[in-house]
């Protein structure tokens, strides 16, 4: 009951240009903090990507143990450009990833890279001489309704929303 109370008030106080003020502030704080994301994500990769090389020359093991799946992540996100299972094979080898722990590594990278792709981290693009390729994927920017949008649904579910009346009544 008091629930329904408090969203009869607020509806009957709230304008709808309030809520779309809200939306679509809210809608341009999550872009820009999901474009921050990215940028931290990428230069996360390449920090990840420079201590395995520094490591390397050092002789020293990697302190940041990776498993197959968040290593190819990486590499990806590294590369900002497609790559074939061997390309992102030869970009483990180079950041000191242990890729002789697998009895065929680069099988064991075909089924990674088809899982992300089925996951939607990663597309599937055609590579050179027909060799598939993966690309990561940039995360899904919101889009939010416009004047000009169709409301009629959104009318509808509004109707239905503000017209419930408490249970018992």
């Amino acid at each position: 009951m008091l629930t329904w109370i408090y969203t009869t008030c607020i509806n009957w106080n709230v304008t709808e240009e309030s809520y779309r003020r809200a939306l679509e502030e809210a809608i341009r704080e999550y872009e820009r903090l999901s474009k921050q994301r990215v940028e931290i994500d990428d230069r996360i990769a390449q920090l990840l990507q420079t201590m395995g090389n520094l490591s390397r020359l050092c002789n020293l093991e990697p302190t940041v143990k990776l498993g197959l799946t968040d290593a190819c992540r990486l590499a990806l996100k590294a590369a900002g450009h497609p790559l074939t299972a061997a390309e992102v094979r030869t970009r483990l080898e180079a950041i000191g990833f242990d890729v002789s722990r697998y009895s065929n590594p680069l099988a064991s990278i075909h089924i990674v890279l088809k899982r992300l792709g089925r996951s939607g981290e990663v597309k599937f693009t055609p590579g050179l001489r027909g060799k598939p390729a993966y690309v990561w994927k940039p995360p899904i920017k919101v889009i939010g309704l416009s004047k000009s949008s169709d409301l009629s649904k959104l009318d509808l579910w509004r109707t239905k929303v503000t017209h419930r009346s408490p249970k018992g009544e």
